[in-house]
Order: structure tokens, then sequence, then C-alpha cells
């Protein structure tokens, strides 16, 4: 059920009409009936006594509302719809007004530890965008008045931003619940898995378009929708971080050296052709291999190479 399916339908009045009405209209009547039935008390009082009575009464009507608020309308313990209209209006004082804002909240959920796909324990945060959907869920769905009232150690009268930070809360453990499931489908990243393999490192839009989703399954049943949801932390765990940073390190160097090799192969056998198609010098099979050899370490080796004169031949 959504929020405009509850509209709120009683009586509504203009508030400036009311303020005539309460301020001019019900005195002025007093003081007619006061100077015309005087001397008739049996008529004077009754009717002094419920004008009076109708202009304290409509005192507690009074309601100013902004854009993206509204109020839950409830008349005895029975609802009666969600006034969402914005400006100054008068409505019925026996109304009991729960005031909720739909206008969207951060929250930054702090960094938790969870295990991945593989086991490896990992810190993930994330932070969302949310805002209030269905009042009526939000309100009577979950009990939300009893966590607001446990805030302030059962003090009456639950202001709204105490009422927003109880929804907050819902928020933040459900939170908690989507992210442990969301990274526990999923490797940190492919150092162990196929490459083709979606990791939450390499995810992206995709992981966060999962969790957004696993998020509004879980809300959705208290009213309130995730605008945004993304993961702004993600780590191995501190236990772990060390040998991690290490395998890493390791697949970078061996991934360089791969590149490295293979560019050394190229080259070498780029100067062996150029030396054949030239007619530079003739090579053996033997001297072929020891040149091989020569640039190989030259082109492979992590410091430069030191040159070193012959003045014999190969076979000395």
């Amino acid at each position: 059920m959504k929020a405009e399916e509850h509209n709120f339908k009683g009586l509504i009045i203009n508030g400036f009409i009311g303020l005539f009405i309460n301020l001019i209209l019900i005195p002025l009547f007093i003081v007619l009936v006061l100077y015309f039935y005087g001397e008739t008390n049996y008529i004077c009082a009754p009717l002094t006594i419920v004008l009076f009575i109708a202009f304290i009464l409509m005192l507690p009507g009074y309601i100013s509302q902004e854009p993206n608020e509204t109020r839950v309308m409830v008349f005895f313990g029975k609802y009666e719809g969600t006034f969402t209209q914005t400006g100054f209006y008068w409505v019925n004082p026996f109304m009991n007004k729960k005031k909720l804002s739909l206008r969207a909240r951060n929250l930054d959920v702090e960094p938790i530890k969870v295990n991945d796909k593989i086991g490896n324990p990992i810190l993930i945060g994330l932070v969302l965008v949310w805002k209030l959907k269905d009042t009526y869920k939000a309100m009577f769905e979950i009990d939300a008045q009893t966590m607001a009232n446990n805030k302030k150690n059962g003090q009456a009268g639950v202001t709204v931003a105490e009422r927003m930070n109880a929804f907050e809360d819902f928020v933040r453990v459900q939170s908690d619940a989507a992210l442990r499931q969301v990274a526990g489908q999923y490797a940190y990243d492919n150092n162990e898995q196929e490459t083709n393999k979606l990791t939450l490192r390499s995810g992206g839009e995709e992981i966060n378009e999962q969790l957004e989703h696993q998020l509004n399954e879980r809300l959705a049943m208290a009213g309130m929708e995730i605008v945004e949801a993304r993961i702004n932390y993600l780590a191995y765990a501190p236990e772990i971080a060390a040998v991690m940073l290490r395998r890493q390190q390791a697949d970078a160097i061996i991934s360089a050296r791969e590149k490295i090799v293979e560019g050394a192969v190229s080259m070498v056998k780029m100067a062996l052709d150029k030396l054949s198609e030239e007619e530079i010098v003739e090579l053996d099979d033997e001297k072929r291999a020891a040149m091989v050899s020569n640039l190989l370490v030259v082109l492979c080796a992590d410091e430069p190479a030191q040159p070193i004169i012959n003045t014999g031949t190969l076979y000395q």
C-alpha cells in the first residue's frame, strides 16, 4: 500500500479561516449572547459554556506543514489516513497527529567484518540514501513508537526527529544483514577465482545494484525505500592484510616477469633475424645459443648489465 492511497479524508479547514472563526466569531457570539440573553440565565449560561468550550477545543487543531512532511492521523486508535497537504490548516483537534518526514536521509554504515565466498575475512562498509515511502507501514508494521520511547527512557512526547532516528536504526540493522548476504556471495578479488567471475572489487555497479535490491526487499515491509546504495569501503581484515599484500606483490612480480620475458624473447628473435638478413655475421648453433643467453640476461636482469670485452675468441 502506498502513502497516496491513504490520504486523509476528514474535516480540513484553511488555517486562516479557522483562526477567524476561533478568535473573532466565537468571542463575538459570546458577547452577543451575554448582551441579548443576559437576563435569561437558562439560555445564556448553556450557550456561553458551549461557545467557550468550542473556543478552547479549536486551539489544538491548527497544524503547519512544510513540503515533504506528512502526518499520520489516528482517531482514538483508528487510522484515518495520512495528511500530506502543505500549508496552514485546521483539522479535528481529537486527531492524534504523528508527524513524519518524507525527505531523503543519508546513512553511513561502519565497516563490518564478513567472510567472502572463499572464506577470506574482509572489512566492508556502505553508504546509502533512504526515505519513507509508505507512512502506514512505517508507523504500524514495525514498532517504531516503542523504539523511540526506549531511547527517551520511557518519556512521553516523541518528536519527529526521535521517530526518524528509530526508523534509521531499523534501516541500519537491515543494511548490516543485507551487506553480509551480498558479500558472502562473491570473492574479494579474482586471485583464486576465474578471471571472468564477478568479484567485490571488480563488480562495481552490478554489486551496488544487487545490494540495493536486497535492501529494498528487506525494507518493503517497513514502508521504506532505498534511493541509492554503494560500497564505500572494502579491504582485507587486519589479520590477513599483510599476507594478502605479499600475495598481491608476488602476483604483480610474476605478471611483470611474464611481460619482460615475452618482450625479451621477441627482441632476441628480431636481433637474430636481422643479423641473418643483413649478413652481418655468420653464427653457428653454439654461437647463436651463447648470444641468446647473453641477450636474455641483459634484457631480463633487474640491474643494468656490466659489459665485458672479450679479447680472445669464443672457444678460448
